[in-house]
Protein backbone atom coordinates (compact mmCIF):
# COMPACT_ATOMS: atom_id res chain seq x y z
CA UNK A 1 0.00 0.00 0.00
CA UNK A 2 1.17 3.54 -0.89
CA UNK A 3 2.48 4.92 1.62
CA UNK A 4 0.13 8.24 1.76
CA UNK A 5 -2.78 5.89 1.39
CA UNK A 6 -1.48 3.91 4.48
CA UNK A 7 -1.44 7.44 6.59
CA UNK A 8 -4.96 8.21 5.56
CA UNK A 9 -5.80 4.47 6.07
CA UNK A 10 -4.80 4.96 9.22
CA UNK A 11 -6.15 8.11 10.69
CA UNK A 12 -9.27 6.77 9.55
CA UNK A 13 -9.02 3.39 11.65
CA UNK A 14 -7.70 5.51 14.41
CA UNK A 15 -10.97 7.20 14.59
CA UNK A 16 -12.89 3.99 15.21
CA UNK A 17 -11.34 3.86 18.73
CA UNK A 18 -13.37 7.02 19.53
CA UNK A 19 -16.83 5.54 18.00
CA UNK A 20 -16.60 2.12 16.65
CA UNK A 21 -20.33 2.42 15.12
CA UNK A 22 -19.88 5.75 12.58
CA UNK A 23 -22.25 6.63 10.27
CA UNK A 24 -22.20 4.14 7.52
CA UNK A 25 -20.92 1.02 9.12
CA UNK A 26 -22.67 -1.80 7.81
CA UNK A 27 -22.47 -4.96 9.68
CA UNK A 28 -21.78 -8.29 7.78
CA UNK A 29 -23.54 -11.33 7.70
CA UNK A 30 -21.24 -13.25 9.30
CA UNK A 31 -20.69 -15.76 12.14
CA UNK A 32 -18.14 -13.59 13.43
CA UNK A 33 -20.15 -10.34 13.96
CA UNK A 34 -18.10 -8.01 11.12
CA UNK A 35 -18.69 -4.34 10.62
CA UNK A 36 -17.24 -3.11 7.35
CA UNK A 37 -16.41 1.00 6.57
CA UNK A 38 -15.38 3.14 4.20
CA UNK A 39 -11.41 3.99 4.43
CA UNK A 40 -8.52 6.22 2.79
CA UNK A 41 -8.62 8.28 0.13
CA UNK A 42 -11.47 8.63 -1.54
CA UNK A 43 -12.93 6.08 0.87
CA UNK A 44 -11.80 3.39 -1.98
CA UNK A 45 -10.80 0.95 0.66
CA UNK A 46 -12.43 -0.92 3.04
CA UNK A 47 -11.77 -2.05 6.83
CA UNK A 48 -13.13 -5.10 7.92
CA UNK A 49 -13.53 -5.34 11.75
CA UNK A 50 -15.39 -7.07 14.84
CA UNK A 51 -16.26 -5.02 18.03
CA UNK A 52 -15.52 -6.31 21.43
CA UNK A 53 -17.82 -4.16 23.60
CA UNK A 54 -17.15 -6.56 26.66
CA UNK A 55 -13.30 -5.90 26.75
CA UNK A 56 -13.62 -2.18 24.90
CA UNK A 57 -11.83 -3.69 21.70
CA UNK A 58 -11.87 -2.96 18.35
CA UNK A 59 -10.57 -5.11 16.10
CA UNK A 60 -9.61 -4.82 12.43
CA UNK A 61 -9.36 -8.07 10.27
CA UNK A 62 -8.73 -6.72 7.19
CA UNK A 63 -7.79 -3.73 5.09
CA UNK A 64 -7.86 -3.70 1.38
CA UNK A 65 -9.21 -1.87 -1.79
CA UNK A 66 -12.39 -2.67 -2.42
CA UNK A 67 -12.21 -5.08 -5.70
CA UNK A 68 -10.50 -7.18 -3.11
CA UNK A 69 -10.89 -7.02 0.63
CA UNK A 70 -14.11 -9.25 0.73
CA UNK A 71 -12.48 -12.21 -0.28
CA UNK A 72 -12.23 -15.20 1.98
CA UNK A 73 -14.27 -13.27 4.65
CA UNK A 74 -17.24 -15.10 5.68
Amino acid sequence: MDPHVRKQVNRDLLRLEENPRPLGVEKLETKEKLYRVYVGPGKNYRAIYQIRDEVLLVLVVKVGDRKEVYRRVK
